[in-house]
């Protein structure tokens, strides 16, 4: 957004954030799965955060005790935030709509064409009450009609590795990793850890084909394709990030891009027999 400051020579590690020289990684994530309410997204409720997520971020900018000068500089000039989502695999479930979908897609571009533009609102008025980044003037955003901006990038997507373990929801925009685990050899007496994902046994149970059995097997495989007692549609729902085909990663992952200030992390789960054809072709 400010291009005479200098190019942008690479990322961070995961790929969801250009940032020049001395800038910073300052990155908030709203799990999606949290809107949804008898089938239905919650929009004015997701209003509030994304607005409050916002108002959070530049406060980090103002608050944060920086480790150099140089950092504090490249930071408060462009006051760059990333605002992102996660649980979007989670969402989807409760919508029940199949990852590998058209409809998937189109949900995803809206959702985040809402939390740029709410965001970009937000850094309006922060900017009105607190001034914008002093870059502003020599940066895209008066020629594309913003009198004042309060951050020069507003929105990303970064994978959540660890924040979504903790707040116990899927990873960023990704489809669910493995729907189940056996975790052995942690706990002192050698008992195994089974853990199934928590919708999909939800809905076993409501849909009546819950058992001891089926959860054991999902457990060892992370997957529910192929099994008689799970219907297709269910199916449908809870294929794991190895069962999306590349075509849906991607699609989903544009679909977010579109309307995304800085970059989307995004990852396509390949088997070890890829060959390098299928490597270019995604």
């Amino acid at each position: 957004p400010i291009i005479h400051l200098g190019r942008i020579k690479g990322t961070n590690p995961c790929g969801e954030l250009p940032l020049l020289p001395y800038e910073s990684c300052n990155l908030g994530h709203i799990n999606l799965e949290k809107f949804v309410r008898e089938g239905e997204i919650q929009w004015d409720r997701l209003e509030e955060i994304v607005a409050l997520g916002v108002h959070f971020l530049d406060n980090v900018i103002t608050l944060n005790p920086y480790p150099i000068p140089e950092i504090e500089e490249g930071t408060k000039k462009t006051r760059k935030i990333g605002l992102g989502v996660m649980g979007f695999a989670d969402l989807l479930i409760k919508l029940g709509i199949p990852y590998a979908s058209k409809e998937a897609v189109d949900l995803a571009r809206e959702i985040m064409e809402f939390v740029t533009r709410i965001g970009r609102e937000e850094s309006v008025v922060l900017a009105e009450e607190r001034g914008s980044f002093p870059n502003f003037p020599v940066s895209i955003w008066p020629e594309k009609g913003y009198s004042a901006l309060r951050n020069a990038s507003v929105t990303t997507i970064a994978p959540t590795g660890t924040t979504s373990i903790v707040a116990d929801c899927s990873a960023g925009i990704e489809p669910i990793f493995a729907l189940g685990f056996v975790q052995k050899n942690v706990m002192k007496d050698g008992d195994e850890i089974v853990k199934v994902n928590e919708l999909f046994k939800d809905m076993a149970k409501d849909h009546g084909f819950y058992s001891e059995a089926l959860v054991r097997k999902v457990a060892e495989t992370g997957s529910c394709q192929g099994l008689k007692d799970v219907p297709q549609d269910v199916q449908e729902l809870f294929k794991n990030s190895h069962e999306v085909s590349p075509e849906w990663h991607i699609k989903i992952q544009a679909a977010f891009q579109k309307h995304t200030d800085s970059a989307v992390s995004k990852t396509i789960n390949f088997p070890h027999s890829t060959t390098v054809d299928e490597i270019r072709d995604a």
